[in-house]
């Protein structure tokens, strides 16, 4: 009996396709996920016998092994077998075979190749059939990134656009990505992402045993998105110069910037922020089979010392005192959510993950961060794996002003605590609109449970006992020595103070505003009031100054009074950055020494100038652009 061998296979790509969510790969290999069976047909060069079978090898990465299940061989068998690689046979006839070949559900992720013998007495080598993609299964409950609502599974696996909001709390605008995941050469591009990882570079065959975890797989995509380790995807780019490159801003979608990045033999592409930096991870993952959403945050921190506190020194006039403040608050930071089990830490904590590409701070050596888990943010479990410290302060630092006098002394101001983590916000499932997910990390503010998982944070960090809401271990002076400070609320001063816009702020016109301040009192009271502005980045990071004035007020009883305040746009015109922001802020001194910080940040609204070209009319139109 002549030798019998595999001469042809069909990959039944588009059946196998639709069966696993795969059919919007442009790849010219088949694309299949995890725990789920795909089809082959198999032509033979003639029938199989009674005691001839086919066996098949699968194997990714480089020195593939079964120890390190990056390599498995089977043979058809008549049944399922259990969650492991295997083959059964769905069909013969007289030189084809069709067989269904299922996979584990924590099966490495990445591209294989496959071959086939068959067993017979004569030795034969292995024929290589080609190659496949195999990928998280989102659809399949057994995998760690199994996600229960085909609804989200739409929106957070296979939806190729969505939208990323950014602004400030009081003014949020949404601006349309395109994810792309499905375009060409993106699936290829996401998978050599993994193999310029460090990770990988330093030992390939235990990186590649190590993508059957989400965990492992998002920390290093987490990594390699910036460029800061690792001559990953994106160069950050935060002084508003942007010569060499294109401007964050300028965007509109990953599949370019993927493109540049593989095009150009993997140097890094200039420039991110942190929602380009979020946009790009998103359809990494997206891609790769793991739902992932991206979500922003107002106003929030950026805690350098892991004290749980925004620490900011100001002057006389409210300006930040770059040289001391390490810390800081930005008006909106962008990060993704991914969903998976938390095999590590345990089923509750299982469900949305954070992740954070933008380069702010090392774990673990590292520019990355995450996965936290969102359900430990909100419970104060800063302890856990991964970066738990910085995630929480994000959404619930204190936010601590200080008054830095020429003597190097320092003395608490009043200023709103409660300002830190507003409006954390992603798309909605099915709609463009926004979805506020504050509740999600953390309790109401000022709430009694928010106060006593705050004080379980500070309790995990420093293993101290907090004592009120304002224990913690912080820098003295912001000079990089550590003492324990117990850091009770500035005294609320007896006036309140507000910025009101008059107008509304757009760009080519002056501003017109007012500071409105109020007596609480029954008795007259005077108030020194040092005013100052400055144009910014979206990082809060002061650009230049545009205002510096000083008033005397005298409030009678009970009394409100409204200082007026103009920039003219020759003011601030040259000074303005891409971002279009100014803070202003108000230093109050009021009698006995109480002082009260009063803090605004501004976004100007471009303006559409609509000329009528009918005879004997005109006008003009004014409106925002969002």
């Amino acid at each position: 009996m002549a030798g019998i061998r595999v001469t042809e296979v069909d990959w039944q790509s588009l059946k196998n396709g639709v069966a696993h969510h795969t059919q919007e790969y442009p790849c010219p290999e088949l694309v299949v996920r995890r725990g789920h069976t795909f089809t082959l047909v198999l032509e033979l060069s003639r029938p199989l016998e009674d005691q001839e079978t086919i066996i098949f090898t699968v194997e990714t990465g480089p020195q593939a092994s079964k120890d390190r299940h990056t390599k498995a061989v089977f043979q058809i068998s008549e049944l399922e077998v259990g969650k492991t690689w295997a083959a059964v046979k769905e069909a013969e006839t007289e030189n084809t075979v069709t067989v269904s070949i299922s996979s584990p559900p924590n099966a490495v992720i990445g591209r294989y190749l496959m071959s086939t013998r068959v067993s017979s007495r004569r030795k034969q080598n292995d024929r290589k059939l080609g190659e496949f993609v195999l990928l998280f299964n989102p659809w399949c409950p057994e995998d760690d990134v199994f996600l229960a609502s085909e609804e989200e599974r739409q929106e957070y696996v296979l939806n190729d656009s969505g939208i990323i909001f950014r602004g400030v709390e009081k003014h949020i605008q949404a601006q349309g990505w395109n994810y792309g995941q499905f375009e060409e050469d993106i699936l290829n591009i996401c998978l050599s992402i993994l193999d310029r990882s460090p990770l990988y570079q330093d030992d390939p065959a235990i990186d590649v045993s190590c993508r059957h975890d989400p965990i492992y797989v998002t920390r290093a995509i987490s990594a390699m998105v910036n460029s800061n380790n690792d001559r990953g995807v994106v160069q950050g780019q935060w002084q508003g110069k942007y010569g060499g490159g294109t401007s964050p801003l300028h965007w509109r979608g990953s599949v370019a910037i993927l493109h540049k990045w593989f095009k150009g033999r993997f140097k890094p592409v200039k420039y991110g922020q942190c929602w380009v930096f979020a946009g790009v991870m998103c359809t990494v993952l997206r891609c790769l089979g793991i739902a992932t959403r991206v979500v922003s945050n107002f106003n929030s921190a950026h805690d350098t010392d892991r004290n749980l506190s925004v620490d900011k020194y100001v002057d006389s006039f409210g300006r930040t005192l770059e040289d001391l403040t390490e810390d800081s608050m930005w008006n909106f930071h962008v990060w993704n959510e991914s969903w998976f089990a938390r095999q590590d830490l345990g089923p509750s904590y299982n469900g949305w993950q954070v992740l954070d590409a933008t380069p702010q701070e090392e774990s673990e050596g590292v520019f990355r961060c995450g996965p936290a888990s969102v359900t430990a943010i909100r419970e104060g479990d800063v302890h856990l794996a991964h970066d738990g410290p910085f995630v929480f302060a994000e959404v619930n630092a204190d936010y601590v002003t200080w008054l830095w006098h020429e003597d190097e002394s320092r003395e608490r101001v009043y200023s709103d605590t409660k300002k830190i983590g507003r409006c954390i916000s992603t798309k909605a499932v099915g709609s463009d609109s926004r979805v506020d997910i504050t509740s999600f990390y953390k309790y109401p503010e000022g709430s009694r449970k928010e106060r006593q998982v705050y004080r379980k944070a500070v309790r995990k960090l420093f293993s101290v006992e907090a004592s009120g809401r304002r224990s913690r271990v912080r820098r003295a002076g912001g000079r990089g020595l550590w003492r324990e400070d117990l850091l009770e609320p500035a005294t609320k001063p007896s006036i309140t103070g507000k910025f009101k816009m008059l107008e509304p702020p757009m760009l080519g016109h002056d501003l017109r505003l007012a500071l409105c301040l109020a007596n609480l009192t029954s008795r007259a009271q005077r108030v020194r009031v040092n005013l100052s502005g400055a144009t910014i980045l979206y990082t809060r990071r002061p650009v230049a100054e545009i205002l510096h004035e000083s008033h005397t007020v005298r409030l009678g009883p009970e009394e409100e009074k409204k200082i007026p305040i103009t920039i003219a746009y020759s003011q601030y015109k040259e000074d303005l950055t891409e971002d279009k922001k100014i803070l202003l802020a108000a230093m109050c001194f009021v009698t006995k020494g109480e002082k009260l910080l009063v803090e605004k940040d501004i976004t100007l609204e471009d303006v559409i100038t609509i000329k009528c070209a009918q005879p004997g009319a005109s006008g003009e139109g004014l409106g925002p652009v969002q």
